[in-house]
């Protein structure tokens, strides 16, 4: 019997990683604990590593910190009305035994692509488990806002069916202090969208509430994220905070009076490169953004004097030392730097990303032990590919696994026409007998001149390429013979795959909660393990 609201799991299976054809090598190398990356990264995620990193961390993390994080995070929250799994993890973090599980993410539009939704179970789940393995302890999971990027294109929409939902505004600076103001003019194309169902009307008043009742982006997405997670206790975080820059403030000098970053980090880019892995971010001499009344630019030191890029302000190298002094809050880190403040900050043991996230973390170890900053366990998130019934369906009709659907469309489509036809295409063998002929060919040709044996090889060279060519020629065919199932196949696929990308980084979860309601994100939860390192196939009823 269905519970109005739920659905019936059916299954899950995994997939590695490296058989995907979808992750870095540097991703597939750090999963297998290639020895090549060994000293970009310190403990590996295990459930002993973690321990051990929460002991050194415990060592290294204040409890002004701790007192400070509490005290900020109450007034973040200050007027919004959270679970008490949250008010209780924002409360145990002034306690020496209680860490952080941290990831990250961009404030897209109604949370943007499904990997926002893996992320956090992600670190949800780890938490969990490590509380269960280490009593003693408490673990936090953590979400870090992106408040402070400028690159609204990124994040101004979402796809939904197929289509882009976005909100256009001529705001520029930190996209966090955004008004939501113009976002409220999509409800009416949402109605639309979403629907009458009762899962639909869900997601209406979900959006509705959020971007019409809250002030800014970042207090629209702190409200979301709130309402899918909050009964887990997650703990949202706006490091857009005058008191947490405060704490940043030493290093923030480092950084633009010394260039700390950019000599270690380019130092081992450097190493990183070397050892046959990409850099996947750029360090500038000065890895910090300056922001103000709209603006964030990039401060860039010329001749002594410190410009703001794009602006007519210029400070000092004094002027400069009393903007950090008095003002702390006005210097943003970016991507490189970004994540030493994070650990400055928090009590944290682990940080969960995308591949991309991770790659630009092996280059920041030996920054991170030049300032003395604990380096945290790194984790490939969840991902996961969610296949409701029709298209389950579909895959047996098809009599295709959804395995094979990861091939890319070139290579899933000569495999297919191969396994259903009823002739080989396959002319390894005439090859083969051809190869043989050509052995007795060439002991004929020994006996006899070098342009004979010049002859018998370019001979040989063009009847290997003949039968290159009809076995083309053959597959051709069987491709028209067979194109009405293989354009059922490719269909599918793109279905399965929107534009030839992973499900989780096109779709908006939206469209599985207008199918699955409320029971969606509990069922995708349980089968995220966090700790397992494969990719997980969700197959929902």
């Amino acid at each position: 019997m269905l519970i109005k609201g739920y659905f019936c799991f059916m299954s899950s299976a995994s997939i590695s990683y490296s058989k995907t054809g979808y992750f870095s090598k540097t991703m597939i190398d750090y999963l297998k604990q290639d020895t090549s990356l060994g000293s970009f990264y310190g403990k590996f995620p295990t459930l002993e590593g973690m321990k051990d990193q929460l002991e050194e961390k415990q060592k290294h993390f204040s409890q002004k910190g701790r007192s400070v994080l509490v005290s900020q995070l109450e007034k973040q929250y200050q007027g919004i009305n959270i679970t008490q799994a949250t008010q209780d993890n924002i409360k145990a973090l002034s306690k020496s035994s209680v860490f952080t599980i941290t990831t990250g993410h961009q404030l897209n539009l109604f949370t943007g692509p499904m990997y926002y939704v893996y992320k956090i179970l992600s670190v949800i789940n780890l938490t969990e488990q490590l509380t269960k393995k280490y009593p003693e302890n408490s673990f936090v999971p953590l979400f870090w806002m992106a408040t402070e990027d400028h690159d609204f294109e990124e994040i101004n929409g979402f796809n939904f069916k197929g289509k882009k939902i976005k909100w256009d505004t001529t705001q520029s600076g930190p996209v966090g202090r955004f008004s939501t103001k113009a976002v409220q003019e999509l409800v009416g194309v949402l109605k639309t969208e979403f629907g009458h169902t009762s899962n639909g009307m869900y997601l209406l008043d979900l959006f509705q509430t959020a971007y019409t009742q809250h002030d800014t982006l970042a207090q629209a997405t702190r409200y979301i994220t709130n309402v899918l997670f909050g009964s887990y206790g997650i703990v949202v975080l706006d490091g857009d905070d005058h008191e947490f820059k405060k704490q940043f403030t030493s290093y923030t000098q480092q950084e633009l009076f010394a260039k700390k970053g950019y000599k270690e980090i380019t130092k081992t880019t450097q190493r990183l490169v070397s050892a046959g892995y990409s850099q996947q971010v750029h360090p500038r001499e000065i890895n910090l953004f300056y922001i103000k009344d709209g603006i964030r630019e990039r401060i860039v030191e010329k001749d002594g004097m410190f410009l703001i890029n794009n602006t007519p302000l210029v400070f000092s190298k004094t002027q400069m030392q009393d903007q950090v002094s008095n003002y702390p809050q006005r210097f943003s880190p970016n991507a490189l730097l970004r994540p030493l403040y994070q650990e400055v900050i928090l009590p944290n043991i682990c940080y969960v990303g995308g591949g991309a996230e991770l790659s630009y973390w092996f280059q920041l170890k030996d920054y991170f032990e030049s300032v003395g900053v604990v380096f945290p366990v790194l984790l490939l998130r969840n991902s996961a590919i969610i296949c409701n019934s029709k298209l389950n369906q579909r895959l047996k009709k098809l009599d295709v696994s959804i395995q094979d659907i990861f091939k890319k469309d070139t290579a899933l489509r000569t495999w297919f026409v191969h396994r259903v036809s009823n002739i080989s295409i396959d002319f390894s063998s005439q090859k083969k007998f051809l190869e043989k002929q050509f052995e007795q060919l060439y002991a004929i040709a020994e006996k006899t001149d070098a342009s004979f044996l010049g002859a018998v090889a370019a001979q040989q060279k063009k009847q290997n390429n003949g039968l290159k060519h009809l076995e083309k020629r053959l597959l051709k065919a069987q491709k028209r013979k067979h194109k009405d199932q293989l354009t059922r196949l490719i269909s599918l696929r793109s279905e399965m795959f929107p534009d030839g990308n992973l499900q989780e980084r096109i779709t908006n979860f939206s469209e599985f909660y207008l199918e699955h309601g409320i029971g969606l994100i509990p069922v995708i939860k349980k089968n995220l393990k966090p700790l397992e390192g494969k990719f997980l196939v969700i197959y929902l009823q």
